[in-house]
């Protein structure tokens, strides 16, 4: 199956490149497979979605062997760095783009009971598409994204209901790509809500963390009968994870995401029973959301992690020429513990590099982040701590704990010196 769908991606990459030389506009359309499962069609050739949640690092992905980007919104498409924007750049590297058109959240102010403010909306999302809709690299339209509440369970109609209009204005600008609304979770209030309320979707995006390989059967038992694509996935979120004693979430660690990225792109296409259409991973790119490596594929440094190399695998059978190091465990005194101020605890990584690469090793403490985000919203990232390295260097250091109570995290950083690395850290409070 893995192989079919990775020959399909080619194809379509291969005709992309003929419509870009002829400045043509792209057509995608659903069709019904004799299974009774559903795929894209993009310019006549099969499409299905080997993407990721993102813009930048984009020759990497192509490297990797995915084929699509997703945004969230219209301000994403400006730039791509440098001169080109980020359709022209997708384009030129073959890459489809799922076209974010941001659909405003009610926790950010917004009220669904404003006229002004609902027909201003309206407006955005009509002149978006009649700007955008003939480039080549439009794959689908990516109406709103967790616009009912990341801890909503979705009963409230009126934003089904906007959606359905929203999707009407898009059809009519732009008959030739297909409609996409993203939720949290394949909760069922959610998928009855929009079912009743919101007929003109095309394709159901389910953002999923711990249950994205159970997505497709979900939706099979509420009675979806429409095409869907899993349009985030990752680490287990830190909603869903074992907390310390005293409730910082615990990070897993670089070697269990990687497995579960590759874990999880095959099974929920399996899953899904032929009503899967694509996948897009998150994240990426980096950012800060908890922590500085939650949810990043790459460090902020430009070094790709583990997690690329398990979706290179996924998306291509194969392993790249050079894999990321891995670190198999850190072993210390210190991790999830209530310690004392200024008192030193070794630490020690153990790591391997199949390349047998020189590796590079950083460690610093930074303070636990105390902004509670909702949704991914915007986090800073907490300073780092100065004095906490006392002694040791590379993969066996002391570890001075800082002097001021409160929550931290120690990380360690390493590095090949070829692109690759691998970060994780480990909890502890200071009394």
């Amino acid at each position: 199956m893995r192989v079919f769908f990775l020959m399909a991606s080619l194809a379509a990459t291969t005709f992309l490149t003929s419509v870009h030389a002829a400045g043509a506009s792209s057509k995608v359309e659903i069709r019904k497979t004799t299974d009774g499962g559903f795929e894209l069609v993009r310019n006549g050739a099969p499409f299905f979605i080997n993407g990721a949640g993102g813009t930048g690092f984009l020759e990497n992905l192509v490297q990797a062997g995915g084929n699509s980007i997703r945004t969230w919104g219209i301000e994403q498409l400006e730039s791509a760095g440098g001169e080109k924007n980020l359709l022209d750049r997708a384009h030129e590297l073959g890459l489809a783009v799922s076209v974010g058109l941001w659909v405003q959240h009610e926790r950010h102010g917004f009220s669904y009971n404003d006229p002004a403010a609902v027909q201003k909306q309206r407006d955005e999302i009509r002149a978006a598409v009649r700007k955008y809709k003939n480039h080549p690299a439009v794959l689908v339209w990516g109406l709103g994204n967790e616009m009912e509440g990341p801890t909503s369970d979705g009963s409230d109609p009126r934003i089904w209901k906007e959606l359905e209009q929203l999707a009407r204005i898009i059809k009519a600008e732009d008959p030739n790509h297909p409609v996409m609304t993203v939720i949290a979770s394949a909760a069922a209030t959610k998928v009855r809500g929009i079912q009743q309320y919101y007929p003109s979707i095309d394709i159901l995006g389910v953002n999923s963390y711990g249950g994205a390989m159970g997505v497709g059967s979900t939706l099979q038992s509420l009675g979806w009968d429409k095409p869907f694509a899993l349009t985030e996935f990752g680490p287990l979120g830190h909603w869903e994870v074992p907390k310390t004693s005293w409730g910082a979430p615990i990070e897993p660690t670089s070697r269990d995401k990687a497995a579960s990225y590759y874990v999880t792109k095959t099974k929920v296409v399996e899953d899904g029973r032929g009503k899967c259409v694509g996948t897009y991973v998150f994240l990426w790119g980096q950012k800060q959301e908890v922590t500085s490596t939650w949810y990043g594929m790459f460090l902020k440094t430009g070094e790709k992690l583990p997690t690329v190399d398990a979706m290179t695998m996924a998306w291509t059978g194969k392993w790249p020429a050079n894999r990321s190091p891995k670190i198999l465990k850190i072993e210390s005194p210190l991790a999830n513990a209530v310690v004392s101020r200024s008192q030193e605890y070794p630490v020690q990584a153990t790591v391997e590099d199949r390349e047998g690469d020189n590796l590079r090793f950083d460690w610093e403490v930074r303070a636990e982040t105390t902004e509670q985000s909702v949704g991914g919203d915007a986090e800073s990232e907490p300073p780092a701590v100065p004095g906490c390295l006392a002694s040791g260097s590379g993969d066996a250091v002391v570890v001075r704990t800082p002097s001021k109570p409160g929550a931290y995290r120690l990380f360690v950083t390493v590095r090949d010196g070829k692109g690759g690395a691998s970060a994780d850290n480990l909890a502890f409070q200071v009394q």
